[in-house]
């Protein structure tokens, strides 16, 4: 990659198009503009943001992140996607940017990086489409419509370039987040004495999960109560577009919870269990070595006529797929009733074991992520893809 000093840092006339489609997503693709304006300040990003991405100043042409979906749900976006994209082309056509930086989303940005490259436009994915896992037919898209692919996790780099695509393992950018986080002692001092046990209840970052979710945390951290009189309970309110969700559910079940917006840290680092959507967030729990159970509710019809012919992975939850085997329970892509997880739960509550056996395999896990430095290690690729190209300048 091309040096601090070289010209690959020289700011661009034309901006650099960046597309985030899920809160998630966002929030990588804020830390890589953070990044990369600090690297090369005169450089300028348009395309589609969330709203951390627009606070460090990415100019949007389309708003899309706050309606993303995960798994299968995708169709259900699929108006909002057309016109998503109709706009993206539209604007590679008119401004030709200097390059496209697409972040996670394939079902959607996979297509997008299309369009760029039949106009000339040099593509860098970032968090590579999970073909290992499942829909290894995308591969060949990927090889075809993007220069460089930016692997989050470990075993990627080598898959990928197995295929013939040029990948790069850059680590997993949580970890920059949590190097940029403070740690509130104090307000996980609090938690902590509101009650014993406490339970943290992450129903994730998107409406359609926590419609299908969070009313049953509720339910299995009700039962906990009924064993563990003395127990507290927290909720992660995600975002402003999740809260009337869970609020709703909060004002049915006349139960003690503790509210909090914004990110989970505090809640995570005070909870003796975690109860955890699938997604990033159930490898944060991971990270901070909070006993976890993973949960997440799909449409059974539609993952039994679809879904489990194109699933290849054995293991759903990310700490799961990292260590090839089941160190967390995970109840997804769906489970019938709560009686299995209430069970779960209760036993992690009660013996001490179980939930040290759980942090041994948590050490190794992020033993094996890395430190910091994903952001970083993406816009020296992003700088040296522009510079490749020739596209600095007046081009």
């Amino acid at each position: 990659m091309p040096s601090p000093a070289d010209s690959s840092r020289a700011p661009t006339k034309k901006p650099v198009f960046i597309s985030a489609a899920e809160p998630s997503a966002d929030v990588i693709g804020a830390l890589l503009i953070q990044t990369a304006k600090k690297l090369a300040p005169g450089l300028h990003f348009v395309g589609v943001p969330g709203p951390k991405m627009a606070a460090e100043g990415c100019e949007s042409i389309f708003e899309m992140s706050s309606h993303a979906a995960m798994l299968l749900g995708a169709v259900r976006l699929a108006g909002r996607a057309h016109r998503m994209m109709k706009t993206c082309r539209r604007y590679f056509a008119e401004h030709r940017p200097t390059a496209a930086v697409f972040i996670d989303s394939p079902t959607l940005h996979l297509r997008l990086a299309g369009y760029a490259k039949n106009r000339g436009i040099p593509v860098l994915y970032y968090v590579a489409p999970q073909t290992w896992a499942w829909a290894e037919s995308r591969v060949g898209k990927i090889r075809k419509r993007v220069d460089q692919l930016a692997c989050i996790l470990p075993f990627e780099e080598e898959y990928f370039r197995r295929h013939g695509i040029s990948a790069t393992y850059v680590g997993h950018p949580l970890m920059d987040l949590l190097q940029q986080e403070p740690s509130d002692v104090k307000r996980v001092a609090e938690l902590q004495t509101i009650g014993k046990p406490f339970i943290a209840l992450l129903p994730g970052s998107r409406k359609h999960v926590v419609k299908s979710l969070f009313a049953d945390q509720i339910l299995v951290a009700k039962k906990i109560l009924e064993r563990f009189p003395s127990a507290a309970i927290g909720v992660s309110v995600a975002s402003s577009q999740v809260a009337p969700i869970i609020d709703e559910v909060l004002d049915k079940s006349a139960m003690p919870v503790v509210r909090m917006e914004g990110r989970p840290t505090a809640l995570i680092r005070a909870a003796d269990l975690v109860l955890v959507a699938s997604g990033t967030t159930a490898l944060e729990v991971a990270i901070h070595r909070r006993p976890m159970i993973v949960m997440y509710q799909a449409s059974r019809l539609f993952y039994q006529l679809v879904g489990r012919w194109l699933i290849k992975t054995k293991y759903l939850s990310l700490p799961n797929i990292l260590a090839g085997r089941e160190i967390v329970p995970e109840f997804m892509p769906y489970y019938r009733d709560i009686g299995e997880i209430v069970e779960t739960a209760i036993e992690f509550l009660s013996f001490s074991k179980p939930r040290e056996k759980m942090r041994a395999e948590f050490d190794r896990l992020a033993d094996g992520l890395g430190g910091a430095g994903a952001s970083r290690r993406v816009a020296e690729m992003l700088f040296h893809l522009i510079h490749e190209r020739g596209n600095i300048g007046s081009r």
